[in-house]
């Protein structure tokens, strides 16, 4: 007498998979947010980039701002009402080729944004973290470069926003 254990395996191996899934589920949502912060105030960003473009600081602070409403896990405030503060600094925005064609004629370009970010706990009185940021943006070099430019800056904004907010929110 002889047995077909192919069966057996097969529920076996869906039995492992089924708790492993059940077992191994978790969420992002608050996931390193500190319980008794409910609040966070952004002040304006400060720009020590030295590129003297016109609008980084407050493109910057409304993209910060945005994603933080728009995430909802902290509700953005005032300092003087607020459980955290995050203050940002851009040290640096640089402008450099990426893509070059025959010729060496420059094709696209890259704009680089690095950000210092200091995350503060006000009720416990501490630093969560003080970390650097960076992200780009690309361009082509043709056309309207000053609009594309600046498209290519915000693309960057978007970005280093989205990891500020991930890095508070999440831990990431």
């Amino acid at each position: 007498m002889t047995y077909n254990t192919k069966p057996y395996l097969i529920l076996l191996f869906v039995t492992a998979i089924l708790i492993n899934f059940h077992y191994c589920s978790y969420t992002f949502t608050g996931a390193s947010v500190p319980e008794h912060l409910t609040s966070i105030a952004i002040p304006i960003i400060e720009d020590r980039s030295g590129s003297g473009e016109p609008d980084l600081r407050e493109t910057f602070t409304n993209e910060l701002i945005q994603k933080f409403i728009d995430d909802n896990t902290l509700r953005v405030a005032e300092k003087v009402n607020a459980d955290a503060l995050l203050e940002c600094t851009v040290l640096s925005l640089s402008d450099s080729p990426t893509v070059v064609a025959g010729g060496e004629n420059v094709t696209v370009r890259r704009i680089n944004i690095n950000a210092r970010v200091v995350y503060k706990d006000l009720i416990k009185r501490k630093t969560l973290f003080d970390r650097s940021f960076s992200n780009f943006g690309d361009y082509e070099n043709t056309g309207d470069i000053i609009t594309v430019r600046k498209e290519a800056i915000n693309t960057a904004v978007d970005k280093i926003t989205e990891d500020i907010l991930l890095a508070v929110v999440s831990n990431w």
